[in-house]
């Protein structure tokens, strides 16, 4: 267990930029450009009313949470200095009149050309987790023991119930959003690297990817750091529930890890059913019901529980433990993210109150 409890982090999380009525600016090129020496990276995203951060490599949960913490401030900050706000939501809460360009690159604009519609309404915002790796065949092993999870770990994060001024009824939108994107949704049950290849070599072949940077799976081996990243989650509204996020896929990969469950035999928990179980952790959150590995009903907290007990000796040994807990009795408490946007919003009808919940204070 001592070996795998080592594994780093990293957390990349994406935001929107609006105006003070919530409006989608285009100033995401000119706030990163301006934001200097962060206490990490900050990237232009694929439309310019986005900005992206990703915090140095940690080894625990307070640099984590500092290093989270320190790259939204400085976002703010900057931002601010436009009068405008960062905000932590998984879709744009509001319907906007006009169209928004895709951000001046190169690859950003093949992308806009290849995929059309699909690539002008993919404005969502996620947060990703890496875990480093001693190697690939060890990242598959992650996947396919954390991809039964997916669900769970999606409605822990929900956090885009509003859309185009609307609620979408699903309280993660961005997950529906996404799952336009033709290389989007659960990650295969992998037998092999050779298999993780041909797969990647495939999509690459049809056009469904114009390089290996859009493999979209919610689960994907990084090409250029030793690590796996899980990609299910929506932004999180607060740094303590990203930092959770983080832990407890540190936790799941240590056990996929110690377990051995490496790849091998077509295995694994049907992609049919994988893909209704994630449809209905977004749908639901925290605040109804998931799909069980049987494919029955039961409480969120049911399988969050569940969840929390199978990474319990690992989050014990890396002093991790005590911070999710809690961070889930707040959750438990006060409801998730979407759960509080849509009390902020039945409070006065008011999407205003709604962004004055999520924007991130300066």
């Amino acid at each position: 267990m001592t070996e795998n409890t080592a594994l780093t982090l990293g957390v990349e999380e994406e935001f929107l930029l609006v105006d003070r009525a919530g409006h989608l600016v285009s100033a995401g090129p000119a706030v990163t450009d301006e934001v200097s020496d962060p206490p990490g990276q900050v990237e232009h995203e694929l439309r310019p009313c986005q900005v992206e951060s990703a915090t140095e490599v940690q080894t625990g949960v307070a640099g984590v949470t500092g290093g989270l913490r320190a790259l939204r401030d400085e976002l703010a900050r900057e931002a601010a200095t436009r009068d405008l706000r960062l905000l932590p939501a998984g879709v744009p809460p509001l319907a906007e009149d006009h169209t928004l360009e895709f951000t001046p690159n190169a690859r950003y604009q093949r992308m806009g050309g290849e995929f059309g519609a699909v690539a002008r309404s993919a404005l969502t915002c996620a947060c990703h987790v890496h875990v480093s790796i001693p190697d690939r065949a060890a990242g598959l092993a992650v996947s396919n023991g954390l991809r039964p999870w997916l669900p769970v770990l999606l409605a822990l994060t929900a956090n885009s119930p509003f859309h185009e001024g609307e609620d979408s009824g699903h309280a993660s939108w961005r997950h529906v959003m996404w799952g336009r994107w033709p290389s989007a949704g659960p990650p295969p049950h992998f037998e092999s690297e050779d298999h993780y290849e041909s797969l990647v070599e495939a999509l690459l072949r049809t056009g469904a990817i114009l390089d290996r940077g859009m493999v979209y799976w919610d689960i994907r081996l990084s090409e250029h750091q030793p690590t796996v990243e899980v990609r299910v989650s929506d932004v999180a509204a607060t740094v303590d529930e990203a930092a959770l996020l983080a832990v407890l896929v540190r936790g799941l990969a240590a056990k996929a890890l110690d377990d051995g469950a490496a790849p091998a035999g077509k295995t694994g928990l049907p992609p049919e059913l994988l893909r209704a179980m994630l449809w209905r952790g977004a749908r639901d959150g925290l605040a109804g019901r998931l799909v069980d590995r049987d494919g029955d009903l039961v409480p969120a907290w049911q399988l969050v529980d569940h969840l929390v007990e199978q990474a319990r000796p690992w989050l014990r040994e890396t002093g991790d433990e005590d911070f999710a807990r809690e961070v889930l009795d707040r959750l438990r408490r006060d409801g998730g993210g979407a759960q509080r946007q849509r009390a902020a919003f039945a409070r006065r009808h008011r999407l205003a109150d709604v962004l004055d919940e999520l924007a991130w204070p300066v």
